[in-house]
């Protein structure tokens, strides 16, 4: 009995090594050696045995990278040696500044500097004991952050155990956690179909997702960690700033890969200037590069301010942003009811586009930034993001300005504006009936993924509901050609193509109709599976919490809220007036032997210009293919468009197929029927 203990410890510690090992192959060298069946049967083999002999569980066992709790609070972990924050020059003269001082102190003029991207993340600082990660923290006020070891144990970048044999005893190393540009988009897109709200920027979504009281949600998220600089060591010691990154990639940690050895001022120059050049190109958000002394004496005899090393420094991208004077602060009325503000601004000029109204995110974060009506703010903008105020910058008030307060009621009906729980951010207006829902609903049930009623628009819309044309979204199915002409927008040709439009959308399949209808968390896959599950909407609307749960991709949050949103009244009777119209709410049953892609996973990246991403999704449903959003060794095809973004390295790197928009169409048109 003993030696088969023994030789389960032996067994447990085995897999151990080898699953630490290809994980540090796939998310630290981007190189996988094993397929994903191999490594999930390693897992499966250790969670096993675990489970068998629970006396050989640690915790920095790959099995416990996601714990079962949730915590109820971050709580305060004082850093072994402040985190400091870095200066920030702006300009070729602030560089040659900086380095003639530390010339000037240190009495060498033939330094060597380490250049490094500055990543737009989240600070954390980790505590490594004997190599085992023991806490992990927010940066917090430099001196005491906060407690977020459970969801950092859920980054898969970063090591529970370091590697090799000779590990310091205590290890405390600073890095930066982030989230790539495309996986920021595909989260949000993500966000936007359950009906949640999205993330402002990368950093936000980090930040927020860092945050999360249930480590499982953290989990999910796309977050990824680089290594930049450490607090304290003990058993072990480096000559250089270059010579300590490369330990830590040794030791399982990343390390940017824009890293660079600077001999001369010109050669920082150059190389911020060609990071700058190549900045959206680059998988992650950056705003500059960072410049530190590379050997670590030198360092020391730079010293320290009580803010900031003097041995380092920022050197920033030119910004891209603005200042502008606020107007006016408005609300606006979603279609799932969640009221937001907007700031009415003076225009101005940003990245080459007039910019007159900035989004505020919600209440608290106008709350945090105090702006108010009146007040001068720093404006950004980032790619095509809408632009977002960053802070006020001068405050030119009167004394009768008074704090801006979220509405007690809905701007748009009267109905109370409440939040839902502690945990949510966002205010929503209770009433279904509520007209700015209604209007916000109608535009989404007639769009292109949903309906499909060509030409109602949001002028359209704002017409019908306007002159009490319609108060539900079935109102629309019994408008006439005179109705429309009736409005501003119709003459008869355009009316009669309204109505035509109407009446084809009576035969779209059940799942549009289910996206159509914006339930919360009820986005455009999950309409499909819950349509190729029931088939039509009346054995839907009889499912049960139960048996929805079921489902695969349906958990219990969305299991609750599907249910819920079919027991209300005002949805029974809105269904009972599409049945009356003739409107189908079925799924048709797919044609036996036209499912050519079936098993096959596909990633679009990038823009085509034949169909909408969202029409080339479907396309590849209907063939049996599975569209998803991030790359990974399991995918099959990555179909590439006009300017492509970083999942086309990573297909390229794990060898995967990637089609042009004009092999994908050949394909298309090769595989489909008609």
């Amino acid at each position: 009995m003993h030696d088969n203990a023994a030789g389960n410890g032996k067994r447990i510690e085995q897999l151990r090594d080898l699953i630490r090992h290809h994980e540090y192959r796939y998310y630290v060298l981007d190189n996988p050696a094993v397929a994903d069946v191999e490594y999930d049967a390693l897992l499966k083999e250790l969670q096993s045995l675990e489970q068998q002999f629970p006396e050989h569980i640690t915790p920095d066992s790959p099995t416990q990278r996601v714990g079962g709790g949730l915590s109820s609070a971050f709580m305060p972990v004082r850093h072994s040696v402040p985190m400091l924050s870095l200066d920030n020059t702006y300009n070729e003269q602030d560089i040659r500044d900086w380095v003639g001082r530390i010339v000037k102190v240190t009495g060498d003029n033939t330094l060597a500097f380490v250049v490094e991207p500055k990543i737009d993340g989240v600070s954390v600082n980790l505590k490594y004991e004997n190599g085992v990660l023991v806490v992990a923290a927010t940066r917090g006020d430099g001196e005491t952050g906060e407690d977020v070891t459970a969801n950092i144990r859920t980054i898969r970048s970063i090591p529970l155990r370091l590697r090799g044999e000779s590990v310091p005893a205590f290890f405390e190393v600073r890095g930066e956690i982030y989230i790539d540009k495309d996986d920021f988009l595909n989260l949000n897109h993500l966000l936007l179909d359950q009906n949640e709200i999205p993330f402002a920027n990368p950093r936000n979504a980090a930040a927020g997702s860092l945050r999360q009281k249930n480590p499982r949600i953290t989990a999910k998220r796309p977050l990824k960690f680089f290594v930049h600089s450490y607090g304290k060591i003990d058993g072990k010691s480096f000559t250089t700033h270059r010579e300590f990154l490369d330990y830590c990639s040794s030791a399982g940690l990343r390390q940017a890969e824009l890293i660079k050895v600077c001999h001369t001022i010109d050669d920082i120059i150059d190389f911020q200037r060609a990071c700058e050049q190549k900045r959206d190109t680059i998988a992650y958000e950056l705003d500059g590069i960072v410049v530190k002394l590379n050997a670590l004496e030198q360092q020391r005899i730079m010293g320290f301010t009580a803010k900031s090393p003097r041995w380092a420094v920022a050197y920033k991208f030119v910004a891209r942003q603005a200042t502008t004077t606020v107007n006016a602060i408005r609300v606006q009325v979603g279609r799932t009811g969640v009221i937001t503000p907007v700031a009415d601004l003076a225009p101005v000029v940003l990245s080459g586009v007039t910019i007159s109204r900035a989004t505020l995110h919600n209440f608290d974060e106008i709350a945090r930034l105090d702006v108010r009506v009146n007040d001068t703010v720093l404006i950004e903008r980032a790619g095509d993001v809408i632009p977002k105020v960053i802070k006020v910058i001068d405050r030119e008030r009167t004394g009768r300005d008074n704090p801006f307060t979220a509405p007690l009621n809905c701007p748009a009906c009267g109905a109370p504006a409440i939040k839902e729980n502690d945990e949510e951010v966002a205010i929503r207006c209770v009433n279904p009936s509520c007209p700015a829902q209604l209007e916000q609903k109608l535009i989404h049930f007639a769009c292109r993924e949903a309906m499909d009623i060509e030409g109602l628009g949001d002028a359209a819309v704002e017409q019908l509901i306007g002159g009490k044309l319609i108060t539900a979204i079935s109102d629309l199915y019994a408008l006439t050609k005179e109705d429309f002409m009736a409005l501003e927008l119709f003459r008869e040709k355009k009316a009669q193509n309204m109505r035509n439009a109407i009446e084809k959308s009576k035969s779209q399949p059940l799942s549009r109709m289910l996206f159509g209808l914006g339930i919360r968390h009820v986005g455009e896959k999950v309409a499909l599976v819950l349509a190729d599950r029931y088939r039509s909407m009346d054995a839907l609307m009889q499912a049960s919490v139960e048996e929805l749960q079921m489902i695969n991709e349906i958990g219990p949050v969305i299991a609750a809220e599907i249910h819920d949103y079919f027991d209300q009244n005002a949805v029974i009777e809105l269904v009972k007036a599409f049945k009356l119209h003739g409107i189908a709410m079925r799924e048709p049953e797919r044609p036996a032997g036209l499912t050519p892609l079936a098993g096959k996973t596909f990633v679009l990246t990038g823009e085509l210009t034949a169909m909408s991403r969202s029409d080339a999704e479907a396309k590849i449903r209907t063939l049996g293919g599975n569209p998803t959003t991030s790359v990974s060794k399991k995918t099959d095809y990555v179909v590439a468009g006009t300017h492509p973004g970083s999942k086309l390295t990573k297909a390229e790197k794990l060898g995967i197929t990637i089609l042009d928009e004009h092999k994908f169409m050949e394909l298309l048109h090769t595989l489909s029927p008609d």
